[in-house]
């Protein structure tokens, strides 16, 4: 029955023939991937395993190769986008073999590569700025709602449900607890990646709240609600929020926070002034936070006074346990699994040192390099504008912020499942932006023009 997850690749391949590859990205990916779990796959002797959004990228990504690739355009920065997804491949195939590191290798190719691709050259060449950003908004409301079941009942509807048809996958994917309350996870594993991604939501949703996208003072979806006075603008909004809120999870609301002060700037009429009050932000009030939580954590796992204290503690131990492992390998890396274990410290809480030590510094300068260079390029593209009408309309702005969220965020945890693909998704977008010539504001983008039909008919009236 694994073999469900290749439906999705049968609708994709359909509609970007019939329609075009832009629809079947928007309507068929792009759902799979943000509503369907990652951990479950159709597993192919000799063969790649694809999970159901590995299969539709692959598909969709086929009829875009066929139809000439429209609106890519090379930019120096895909080799940057190339070069991590090549190094992390050939890292696994060294320490592995290719039969063992086949996985790895089509992961990259469909987590990393196509997404960027795809996203890079469909959106905002295409003119598919504000479909993109509200598909990812309406699926990530609908994880929200049925996530509130997942809350109050401790039960993953996504493993009750689709669990039986993919028979001893996913089990490793537990629901955790924190406060006497279950932590959601959805559809993505753990419930700091399902943060991650209902907060990088938010800040699409904000943007498209801002730029005015949500014409509709009340959508049809919502005249059934008893709160007339919402919006449904103000709906998802409210949704994406308590999205993010019912995973309790303290990292990315953190990065969050963080990220939304950076965004904020793009609302000052006078920016510079906002740059000068992150400045101070960051050096007066974080910087000072981040030199007293080192000394918090320091005392150690055994001296640990509190359970948030002890979990500190222990991300602070893995940077010194394992840097020295990492650098016996620091060129290529240990591979996936094969690392040298600490006792007492078998999860890697880092995504950066756990980087390391599986696929080496070149991975880690190239990881780096993509989240720090997109968070540059988009504040100097964005402060060399004039200001953007209605204010908060700056896209520069809310894709620096999600950068923002991955930075914090993965330094807790380690960023895998459908958070690769989502990261490389808003890459894509970002450099495509940046290099489409449009101005900041959503109503500059081009509309798209409509696919030419598969097939033509000659209509003979008699």
């Amino acid at each position: 029955m694994a073999i469900l997850a290749l439906i999705p690749a049968l609708f994709a391949v359909y509609f970007a023939l019939v329609r075009s590859p832009q629809f079947a990205f928007l309507n068929v990916y792009l759902p799979s991937l943000l509503l369907f779990p990652d951990y479950y796959r159709w597993v192919a002797p000799g063969l790649p395993d694809p999970t159901a959004n590995q299969a539709a990228a692959v598909a969709v990504f086929i009829v875009f190769l066929m139809r000439g690739s429209p609106g890519y355009r090379f930019t120096p920065f895909d080799l940057v986008v190339y070069g991590l997804a090549g190094v992390i491949a050939y890292s696994e195939f060294r320490a592995s073999g290719y039969n063992d590191a086949q996985n790895l290798m089509f992961a990259m190719l469909t987590s990393v590569v196509i997404p960027y691709v795809l996203a890079k050259s469909l959106v905002e060449p295409l003119g598919g700025r504000v479909a993109f950003a509200k598909k990812i908004v309406v699926c990530l409301f609908i994880v929200a709602i049925i996530c509130l079941y997942e809350s109050r009942f401790g039960v993953n509807p996504w493993q009750k449900v689709f669990g039986p048809f993919f028979p001893g996958q996913g089990l490793g994917w537990i629901i955790t607890f924190r406060w006497g309350l279950a932590r959601t996870a959805g559809p993505y594993g753990h419930a700091i990646l399902a943060g991650i991604m209902m907060i990088a939501g938010y800040r699409i949703q904000r943007w498209l709240e801002w730029s005015g996208a949500w014409t509709e003072p009340r959508h049809s979806w919502f005249k059934w609600l008893p709160w007339p006075k919402f919006t449904e603008a103000q709906i998802y909004t409210l949704g994406m929020l308590g999205g993010a809120l019912i995973t309790l999870v303290k990292g990315p609301w953190l990065a969050g926070i963080i990220a939304a002060v950076l965004v904020s700037i793009g609302r000052m009429r006078n920016r510079w002034i906002g740059v000068g009050i992150l400045l101070v932000f960051l050096f007066g009030i974080c910087l000072p936070a981040f030199v007293g939580f080192l000394q918090w954590a320091g005392v150690g796992r055994e001296n640990a006074k509190t359970e948030n204290q002890e979990t500190a503690a222990y991300r602070l131990e893995l940077i010194t346990n394992y840097m020295d492992i990492a650098k016996e390998q620091a060129t290529w890396g240990w591979g996936l699994i094969k690392w040298p274990k600490v006792p007492g410290q078998p999860s890697i809480d880092n995504y950066y040192l756990l980087l390391f030590l599986m696929h080496g510094q070149i991975a880690l300068a190239l990881f780096l390099t993509i989240l720090l260079g997109m968070i540059v390029r988009l504040i100097r593209h964005a402060m060399s504008q004039p200001n953007p009408e209605p204010l908060g309309s700056s896209l520069a702005f809310t894709l620096a912020g999600i950068y923002v969220v991955y930075l914090i965020s993965v330094a807790t945890v380690y960023m895998g499942n459908q958070t690769v693909a989502l990261l490389f998704l808003v890459t894509g977008w970002a450099e495509g932006y940046l290099h489409a010539g449009q101005e900041q504001t959503m109503g500059s983008a081009p509309a798209p023009a409509a696919p030419e039909p598969l097939y033509r008919f000659r209509r003979i009236l008699s």
